[in-house]
């Protein structure tokens, strides 16, 4: 895990003046995906998420969340499930639906319904993205275990998600955590 935090800090920590997706101001940013899409850290992220979901007790079927930060981190996950006894599937969750063919939301899985999955993302801060993910699998019929997330920011998505779905979010990195090992790698 440590490999995958300094990876995360040398590679998608940024400081600055950025606006996040929930509109709020912030002097520091996670562009998750400069780390999330890297080959090295595929292996990492797919152990982290599935060591995670073991402490959990979560034995998805499947996981996937919204598509553009959740892909790369439900694929490390499959792949790393792929040898083990309980293979883990990947889905992708659609922003909008097709305007063609099947029209539909999730991706990757032909029969959802009644299907456990746990919804992932990279980066969480009111929790907006994930919550977008669990609404359309409640929709698609998935029973959905919980939620985790790369680098939870603190700033209210494992409450809402708790008090507006009844689920837990875990995450593999606290934003302080990152900050604090920046700090220490003096970049």
């Amino acid at each position: 895990m440590q490999r995958l935090k300094d990876m995360l800090c040398r590679k998608s920590l940024q400081f600055g003046e950025f606006t996040l997706v929930s509109g709020e101001k912030s002097t520091f940013y996670v562009d998750s995906k400069l780390t999330t899409y890297s080959a090295e850290a595929m292996p990492l992220i797919g152990s982290a998420f599935l060591a995670k979901m073991i402490e959990r007790g979560w034995m998805p079927d499947a996981v996937g969340g919204l598509t553009l930060g959740a892909d790369p981190i439900a694929f490390a996950i499959a792949r790393e499930s792929a040898g083990t006894e309980h293979p883990i599937d990947a889905f992708v969750v659609r922003k909008a639906a097709k305007d063609h063919g099947t029209q539909k939301f999730i991706e990757g899985i032909a029969a959802p319904a009644g299907r456990r999955v746990v919804i992932l993302d990279d980066v969480c801060t009111k929790g907006g993205s994930t919550a977008q993910a669990v609404e359309r699998a409640l929709e698609a019929g998935m029973e959905i275990l919980g939620a985790i997330c790369l680098v939870d920011r603190e700033q209210g998505a494992a409450g809402m998600l708790r008090e507006r779905f009844g689920i837990s979010l875990d995450r593999v990195f606290t934003i302080q955590e990152l900050l604090t090992r920046k700090k220490e790698l003096g970049a």
